[in-house]
């Protein structure tokens, strides 16, 4: 007999073993693509599965993790992105709500609204926090303590102003980063596996640590940046 998995097999006992672990959240990534897509049933799909995951782990005791991910990958405009992430979003949302899943005990860890990173057209950070506030404000519950922006490609210092440039004015939600390549780029670079570069390879990591967390509160001023750090880090068909 065949049987489907959708990955959620046996993830109740699971997420109830890791709290009794100490652990005391969980992540759950589906991804999206926009060249010749997504279609109406991959976002009902993608939003569905995140849904059942949100709320097996509430009632395990674990805080969700909500990572909705639509990939920069593609020529299309930042108006395309927008389009899609407004489709997916409210469906995400859709089945969150469907699932009795407490907007309270979530965090949201989506992607930005940008061009792709194919495109010819260059935007400001300006811009892309006009897009993504928008967006939030339309499709984002106020319930939803924290907005934690992946980095998908972008730069450390692109990601870095972005954060930046939404966190100019007042927010009900706490818009912060969650990033990995825009985060560690530049350390692993500096580090290089040689013993001699650690401490350095620190400083440059704290640095990172400490620019993102200025803009997250809108503090962010640009000073002090290396050339690595403004070096593009989108890969096509880029997979963990």
């Amino acid at each position: 007999m065949m049987r489907w998995c959708q990955g959620l097999d046996g993830l109740a006992s699971r997420s109830a073993a890791y709290y009794q672990q100490d652990a005391h959240f969980a992540k759950w990534r589906t991804v999206l693509s926009i060249p010749n897509g997504p279609s109406a049933l991959a976002v009902k799909e993608a939003a569905w599965g995140l849904a059942r995951y949100a709320a097996i782990s509430q009632d395990n005791g674990l805080v969700p993790i909500v990572e909705p991910e639509i990939l920069l990958d593609g020529e299309h405009s930042i108006d395309r992105t927008f389009e899609v992430a407004q489709k997916v979003w409210a469906e995400v949302f859709f089945y969150l709500a469907e699932n009795n899943v407490q907007f309270e005990g979530i965090l949201l860890k989506p992607s930005m609204v940008t061009p792709g990173a194919e495109s010819k057209d260059k935007v400001s950070s300006a811009t892309v926090a006009d897009y993504i506030l928008k967006l939030l404000h339309r499709r984002i519950p106020p319930a939803v303590p924290g907005i934690m922006f992946l980095s998908g490609g972008q730069s450390e210092v692109e990601a870095t102003l972005n954060l930046n440039a939404m966190n100019q004015s007042p927010n009900p939600w706490h818009v912060s980063f969650s990033y990995a390549r825009a985060l560690q780029n530049t350390a692993l670079k500096t580090w290089g596996g040689r013993i001699e570069n650690v401490q350095a390879a620190q400083e440059a990591l704290l640095f990172r640590a400490k620019s993102n967390s200025l803009a997250q509160l809108g503090k962010y001023t640009g000073e002090g940046e290396s050339e690595e750090a403004k070096k593009e880090l989108f890969v096509k068909g880029y997979s963990y």
